[in-house]
């Protein structure tokens, strides 16, 4: 069982930085491939980033490529995702997810991961 928490949403002016955490709870975190999805009103959930158990290895949606940064501390048992140069259409609740997956495997469907946070809002004012 994985325990996920997400904390650091919150409102921000369009080019603004944000950094959201996931804190885990738990097993060893380096077992699980972690990623971030995120869902607007009204729209479905949509993949964000992944990074493998090692953090070695990462993928982003190209919607965000190269203004995000997803990232992790394992010892810490914590998943980041720093937000820069944000956008109106950046604005969704943010969700942490986790599936066991060792070596670098990395996760882009939602269907595919087994832990999810409660997620947290976002909002990007232009």
């Amino acid at each position: 069982q994985v325990l996920l928490v997400e904390s650091g949403g919150g409102l921000v002016q369009a080019g603004g930085s944000l950094r959201l955490t996931c804190a885990a709870s738990g097993r060893t975190l380096g077992d699980y491939t972690m990623g971030w999805f995120r869902q607007a009103p009204g729209k479905e959930r949509e993949f964000v980033a992944t990074i493998s158990g090692a953090g070695r290895s990462t993928k982003y949606a190209n919607s965000v490529k190269g203004r995000f940064t997803i990232s992790r501390d394992n010892a810490k048992k914590t998943l980041y995702l720093q937000m820069d140069s944000v956008k109106p259409e950046d604005t969704a609740l943010y969700y942490c997810a986790a599936v066991w997956g060792p070596g670098q495997s990395l996760r882009l469907n939602s269907q595919e991961y087994t832990y999810w946070g409660q997620g947290t809002q976002v909002t990007v004012s232009s």
